[in-house]
């Protein structure tokens, strides 16, 4: 049986500590689908096309392929239709641990057919977040050892 991994996220926008978990996620699973959520009462900064690309480039640039798509529903749903076996999940710290325990069992209840797998984040991405990201970059400041370098030339461009 093919294993497919979902990683359910906003990505916004993508930082070195989600490829790390891409990075993981690769290694357990025979495919990964990045779902990035889309609502209609959140404006990103950067839009699901934007969001989606620099995504399938950074995965490129690391030797991998992705499948990248939006939803805009429950991520069990999400990761359901998608076909997908497990979820997929970063953790920094132990907060992060609690919330997405808690999270891996309301899922768990409602899609019992279908696993979380924790990655650890790596020590050096651990204080990396796509909010921090975003103000330090509204306030010019910089973030390039936080993201990759397509997304720094974009967040410059939005910002100048």
């Amino acid at each position: 049986m093919k294993r497919i991994a979902y990683y359910p996220g906003s990505f916004d926008p993508l930082t070195f500590g989600h490829l790390d978990i891409l990075r993981q996620a690769f290694g357990v699973a025979d495919e990964v689908i990045v779902g990035i959520g889309v609502h209609a009462g959140k404006t990103p900064m950067l839009d699901f096309e934007e969001r989606a690309q620099l995504i399938t480039q950074a995965v490129k640039e690391m030797g991998g392929q992705v499948r990248v798509e939006s939803f805009d529903n429950l991520v069990v749903d999400a990761a359901r239709d998608a076909g997908a076996t497990v979820l997929v999940r970063g953790v920094r710290d132990g907060s992060d641990l609690d919330y997405e325990l808690q999270m891996a069992g309301m899922n768990g209840a409602m899609a019992p057919q279908l696993g979380t797998i924790f990655f650890a984040a790596n020590p050096k991405y651990r204080a990396i977040t796509a909010t921090l990201v975003r103000q330090i970059a509204s306030m010019g400041g910089d973030v390039s050892s936080f993201v990759p370098k397509p997304v720094l030339a974009l967040l410059n461009k939005k910002f100048e």
